[in-house]
């Protein structure tokens, strides 16, 4: 086929994309927490030109089309119409009242001169009344919350807030982005499984209904994306997730990946891709912002751990590898530590096994900051969820698996952790979305082997 017969056999397959119209708004629960404000004081100063969008994908990567020998690589911002930063508009819910000036200064991620700059736009930010319980985040005891008979009625007055923030701002189009704390470790249960049950679950009062499952059903009945950045099981539960097919709005999670799990699937495909064996993976961490606090209550890091210690089982894939790894030992542990405030400093000593059995060490002293790593993922799901959306996307997004620890999947997969084909993944469904060939990395052609 020509050259000018592919390309119209490509754009025949592309997607219908509406274009990114208007204002899109930016729903946060959690909105006065670091990443939180650290994502919106990024965005505002990448806005005035006092910063560069380091860590973002849509905003500084590129995509390969066609073959290598074109040397076609647009950014990805100029390949697909994602929504300009100029047209973002934030609001969200927080247990404190602090506005979002206050709250980044209290927080000490970015620099307070940096934070002053932006203060006249980050003080209008003032946070609505949250849904929370401590029955769920038991070492936060915030005052700025909401009060209703049941948990329904408490979904009711998000919805309302949903509405009334659309209605007042102007926005188009909306994306919520959980940045809210770990709530405490729930395995999914029967309330959990069907719309019915789980909205007789919410007039009930059900205690397997966590505030941020209420804050999914609220967006998801608003016909709005959601992304969760946390281990929580949030909307990762069959009745929402059905939810969401139903209702046409695409959803992405669980958990961030920034910090020590993003090392782990950065190093876990290496060895793998090269057949080393692995005895022993020990993980600590010292941290002292607000998400070492919620970690320090043992139900909540139960769910935090549990996200941790996924990656290198599906990874690894011992039931097919078990010479190489089905007797490894793995440790997850994360020390609060109010000094360090939001810089964590991780810890990994990997015991690995090479030709003939003999050992061999790995020593990763990872020292990071979680919410630096953590904004431009917000800001990536905030644009691929609200892209998603115009392209006509529902239910789970698995091609976002490249930004979470535990990345939400269909019924009879299994998760994908290796962060070089979760990358190809999402690409490859961009490509798709433009009617793109898709890119196999085979390259038998250059060789005149085909």
């Amino acid at each position: 086929m020509s050259d000018t017969g592919k390309k119209k056999s490509a754009s025949k397959k592309q997607k219908k994309i509406a274009p990114p119209e208007g204002k899109l708004g930016v729903l946060i629960p959690g909105i006065g927490g670091a990443v939180s404000t650290t994502f919106i004081a990024g965005v505002e100063a990448i806005k005035r030109g006092l910063g560069k969008p380091i860590g973002s994908l849509t905003q500084l990567g590129r995509i390969r089309l066609g073959k290598r020998t074109e040397k076609k690589s647009p950014l990805i911002k100029e390949f697909l119409p994602l929504a300009e930063l100029k047209d973002i508009v934030f609001a969200g819910w927080d247990i404190f009242p602090d506005n979002c000036y206050e709250a980044a200064i209290k927080a000490g991620v970015l620099e307070k001169n940096l934070v002053d700059e932006l203060k006249d736009t980050l003080q209008k930010l003032k946070p609505m009344p949250a849904v929370f319980s401590r029955k769920y985040v038991k070492n936060l005891n915030g005052k700025h919350l909401k009060s209703g008979k049941t948990k329904m009625d408490l979904a009711g007055q998000l919805i309302e807030d949903i509405k009334r923030f659309k209605k007042e701002s102007g926005v188009a189009r909306l994306v919520m982005v959980w940045c809210g704390s770990t709530e405490v470790f729930i395995r999914p249960t029967p309330v959990h499984a069907t719309m019915a049950s789980f909205e007789k679950g919410l007039r009930e009062n059900h205690p397997d209904i966590a505030p941020s499952m209420i804050y999914a059903y609220a967006a998801l009945q608003c016909g709005v994306p959601y992304a969760n950045g946390a281990p929580n099981l949030s909307v990762d539960v069959p009745a929402l997730t059905d939810f969401a097919k139903k209702k046409k709005v695409p959803i992405a999670g669980k958990d961030f990946k920034t910090g020590q799990t993003l090392m782990k699937t950065i190093l876990a495909p290496g060895l793998k891709s090269r057949m080393i064996g692995l005895s022993g993976w020990f993980s600590t961490n010292i941290l002292g912002n607000r998400d070492g606090e919620v970690l320090d209550d043992p139900n909540s890091f139960k769910t935090k751990e549990e996200s941790k210690l996924s990656v290198l089982e599906y990874m690894f894939q011992p039931d097919l590898h078990p010479d190489l790894y089905s007797n490894y030992y793995h440790k997850v542990r994360i020390n609060y530590y109010p000094p360090r405030g939001d810089a964590k400093e991780a810890w990994d000593n990997i015991d690995i096994f090479g030709w003939l059995g003999y050992p061999m060490q790995i020593k990763v002293n990872f020292l990071c900051r979680d919410s630096i790593l953590a904004a431009p993922i917000v800001l990536d799901l905030v644009l691929f969820l609200d892209l998603a959306k115009r392209a006509g996307f529902d239910g789970i997004q698995e091609w976002l698996s490249f930004y979470f620890k535990s990345p939400m999947y269909g019924k009879g997969l299994y998760p994908e952790h290796d962060l070089f084909i979760q990358l190809m993944k999402l690409k490859n469904t961009l490509r798709y979305m433009k009617g793109e060939e898709l890119i196999t990395h085979l390259g038998l052609d250059y060789y005149n082997l085909m």
